[in-house]
């Protein structure tokens, strides 16, 4: 199905979208299979973008990040939520505004490129804030943007993931930062990136994209951003979201496949099929007897039991707290 102007991927989709953070990398060491997978997308004409909540650095600084990786790419392809994120400010305060940004250089080169003033105190009344993710973030900059909030600058940010996949483990994101400026002010920012639908909208429209398919490693954000954005979902199990989470995530947070690594998007998916009490993947079978959710053939580890045991539990008109699951499915 490859080697053509017109591959696709999986006999359908014409652009793939990924996440970045747990699917192309984990801080500053890339992940098993991505790179390899992403360039033969490349090599046969499918274009990749990428879609990251991340607003600290630059596209240019992301694009050559893959670059290190052997993943060649414009920094256009970048779409990034500190560029959604201006965009929103710009509708909410007129131009050329002060505005202080508590954040990386990516976002504030994009709120400069936007024509809005930088400011760093709240003395200066600023019109704005725009909250982003940066390990540099102090103290002083959530006091500095509570105090620009209460004084009635509009406040948007970037994204509220909670955490952050870092090469040592997982670590606090934005969402914790944005939490506590959310405790001092006692209101809500308006959130640019995933899972908000505009940044989806805004990779459709730059790859002109007809039948996109979005990779990420996040239920919370990747998966339920593309579900509301109308755009089929892979859900790649090399990130923050686990096996237990995605059997019991609800309906509207489902991903619409389920991959090990990206090198699986290079082969047939096989989806589970109806048996006679539950669903069959690869070898593995996954039955609900009464209230009970158990593999009676194959490996409960393998993706394969995962992929029939959502397909059970997903089909089942019993809420997941009703169901007993076999606890081999998820440890």
């Amino acid at each position: 199905m490859f080697g053509k102007k017109s591959a696709t991927v999986w006999g359908k989709y014409d652009v793939v979208l990924c996440d970045l953070d747990g699917v192309i990398y984990e801080g500053t060491d890339a992940i098993q299979d991505a790179p390899e997978t992403i360039n033969t997308f490349l090599a046969t004409d499918i274009p990749v973008g990428y879609v990251t909540n991340n607003s600290s650095r630059k596209p240019e600084t992301i694009a050559d990040q893959l670059s290190g990786f052997g993943i060649l790419t414009a920094p256009e392809n970048v779409i990034g939520s500190a560029k959604t994120g201006v965009d929103i400010l710009a509708t909410l305060i007129p131009a050329g505004s002060k505005v202080l940004v508590v954040g990386g250089e990516g976002l504030r080169s994009r709120v400069v490129e936007a024509g809005f003033e930088l400011v760093k105190s709240s003395d200066d009344k600023p019109a704005g804030v725009i909250q982003g993710f940066d390990p540099s973030v102090a103290w002083n900059d959530l006091a500095e943007a509570s105090y620009s909030i209460a004084n009635g600058a509009k406040w948007v940010a970037t994204n509220q993931d909670w955490t952050i996949p870092r090469e040592k483990g997982i670590a606090p994101g934005n969402g914790t930062l944005v939490s506590a400026v959310h405790t001092a002010v006692g209101q809500l920012p308006i959130v640019a990136g995933k899972p908000e639908v505009a940044i989806y909208k805004a990779a459709v429209e730059h790859f002109g994209a007809k039948e996109p398919i979005f990779v990420g490693d996040r239920i919370d954000t990747d998966i339920r951003g593309a579900n509301r954005a109308g755009i089929d979902s892979v859900l790649v199990m090399t990130g923050i979201s686990t096996r237990k989470e995605v059997l019991g995530v609800k309906k509207e947070d489902r991903p619409k496949f389920i991959i090990g690594t990206m090198a699986e998007l290079l082969k047939d998916y096989d989806l589970p099929k109806k048996t006679k009490h539950g669903y069959a993947c690869k070898g593995a079978e996954v039955e609900l007897l009464g209230n009970k959710v158990i593999v009676t053939h194959g490996d409960p580890k393998s993706l394969a039991a995962l992929r029939a045991a959502c397909a059970v539990i997903y089909a089942s008109e019993t809420p997941i707290y009703g169901l007993d699951v076999e606890p081999a499915l998820y440890e």
